[in-house]
């Protein structure tokens, strides 16, 4: 029996796709969860994608004839960094240097002309090699049991990454096209947590990130590893 998929137009990153996060947290649950999703091509919102299942365990994700997405189990190969502490992340926070305007100004995440956005502003932490922010996700996001649902976990792992691998840079334009993640701890929806992020390295127009979803307590909940690509110039 075939299978599809479908993403709401409220979990936007530009306002005419996906973000790229969320969509790769829906896709996973296809897999097991814990995975690596790679992202081919933005992903359209609000219409049903097929879902197709490999003889590997992998699934791939069409519209109608394009390539959107796949996604294989795999672990994130990620090292994690000392934690930040909520006093730390808040601070960061003061200096995100997200845009009130242009094209993920509207992000669900970390959008600022977002009123419902999740608030996700990972700024620089000082003395560090690292952005963070708090974040306490709110209990729409949860299942019956106050767990914050896998795909707004992986969607608040995602927004981070962009802002690492510009951390002593002048921020460019670049696309999440691949992103590994590990949900190891419930997220408790109403409590206060720290989403930290940390460039991992760069090669031409990629650039590698890590990063976690951590209690207040420091403990490492949820971790992952993107990959963001800079479109080449015109």
């Amino acid at each position: 029996m075939s299978e599809t998929v479908r993403i709401p137009s409220q979990f936007n990153g530009p306002l005419e796709s996906g973000n790229g996060g969320y969509c790769s947290g829906v896709i996973a649950g296809f897999v097991g969860g814990t995975a690596e999703v790679s992202l081919r091509a933005p992903v359209p919102l609000d219409r049903p994608l097929d879902v197709t299942r490999e003889a590997d365990g992998s699934v791939r994700v069409l519209d109608d004839e394009m390539f959107v997405a796949e996604a294989r189990p795999t672990e994130p190969d990620v090292e994690i960094p000392a934690p930040v502490t909520l006093q730390e992340a808040g601070q960061a926070a003061a200096r995100y240097r997200g845009l009130p305007d242009g094209v993920f100004s509207r992000c669900f995440v970390c959008g600022r002309a977002r009123e419902d956005a999740f608030g996700v502003f990972a700024g620089a932490v000082e003395g560090r090699q690292l952005v963070a922010s708090p974040w306490t996700p709110r209990s729409w996001t949860a299942d019956a049991t106050g767990s914050v649902l896998p795909e707004f976990v992986w969607a608040v792992l995602d927004c981070p990454t962009y802002f690492a691998t510009y951390l002593d840079q002048e921020l460019a334009p670049g696309v999440l096209v691949r992103l590994a993640a590990r949900i190891d701890a419930p997220v408790a929806a109403g409590e206060e947590h720290v989403v930290m992020a940390w460039p991992i390295g760069t090669d031409g127009r990629k650039r590698h990130a890590g990063s976690a979803v951590l209690s207040r307590d420091g403990e490492a909940l949820a971790i992952a590893r993107a990959l963001l690509i800079e479109p080449r110039a015109v």
